[in-house]
């Protein structure tokens, strides 16, 4: 299967300003990829390319003052199959786990674990271990938080999203990533896309997606505590210890977003 994916943004800046964007597909999927995804600017810029700490590909520019756009637009191979389960992938206990993987046991700016550890504790002590304990946390979270966009906050913590019981994507993965990691699972936070190829319409209009990814059986595993169902084109873009590590744009100065635009479809 091909799947065209990409997106379009624009701002309004009163001043030349530095930014920075996390929109290129992850590298564990970039050999599926047709051709480049490079970012592309209007008025054009000079736009760089670095890796940061979780090896996410990264664009850095200084757009001018004005009416700015930057946007991506690619076709990337996909095996069209919907997301693979493991039921069998063992939970690995702490003394056994690779050293990259422990700082994704760790509270971060929108996981507090400290805060939750008593409830997950309470609630999933008694599942089994591995596959299973993940995906009941999964269930209770796609339970417990109603999805809206009119419930976005981008300050919104885990914590905060488990009292509120509302929230969007971020809110749902931030939720399952701090009970999982009270768990000691360690998870990390994921951005990217998801196609609606398989379900029927009619289709919301397309947006980035957050989800989690869990260290089990030896190898990292996805899953959706907020549509909590496989999906077929599921492409990761970034992951890191929650979303103040993947912001999709970090704008440095004053700045208005007028346009917004996300396509993930069959090519």
């Amino acid at each position: 299967m091909r799947i065209r994916l990409g997106c379009e943004m624009t701002y309004d800046l009163p001043q030349p300003t530095p930014m920075i964007a996390l929109l290129n597909v992850h590298r564990s999927r970039a050999a599926a990829l047709e051709g480049p995804d490079d970012l592309t600017t209007s008025p054009r810029v000079a736009v760089g390319y670095y890796r940061d700490g979780f090896d996410n590909r990264c664009a850095r520019w200084v757009a001018p003052a004005g009416r700015f756009s930057l946007a991506v637009d690619c076709v990337i191979r996909d095996a069209g199959t919907p997301d693979p389960a493991f039921p069998d992938a063992r939970q690995h206990a702490v003394e056994d786990l690779p050293s990259d993987t422990l700082v994704f046991l760790l509270g971060s700016r929108y996981c507090e674990t400290d805060r939750l550890s008593e409830e997950a504790w309470r609630l999933f002590g008694d599942t089994a271990p591995g596959w299973a304990r993940v995906q009941a946390i999964c269930d209770r979270v796609h339970r417990h938080i109603a999805f809206g966009y009119q419930h976005s906050r981008p300050t919104r913590t885990a914590a905060e999203a488990w009292a509120e019981r509302v929230g969007v994507c971020r809110d749902y993965a931030h939720l399952a990533t701090a009970f999982c990691r009270a768990m000691n699972i360690p998870t990390r936070y994921c951005t990217g896309y998801i196609t609606d190829i398989g379900l029927p319409p009619p289709y919301a209009p397309m947006d980035f997606a957050a989800w989690i990814e869990v260290y089990l059986g030896g190898d990292w595993r996805a899953f959706d505590p907020r549509n909590n169902a496989p999906r077929i084109g599921r492409i990761k873009i970034a992951h890191g210890r929650d979303a103040a590590d993947v912001p999709l744009t970090h704008t440095f100065g004053p700045n208005t977003l007028v346009g917004f635009r996300v396509w993930a479809e069959e090519a």
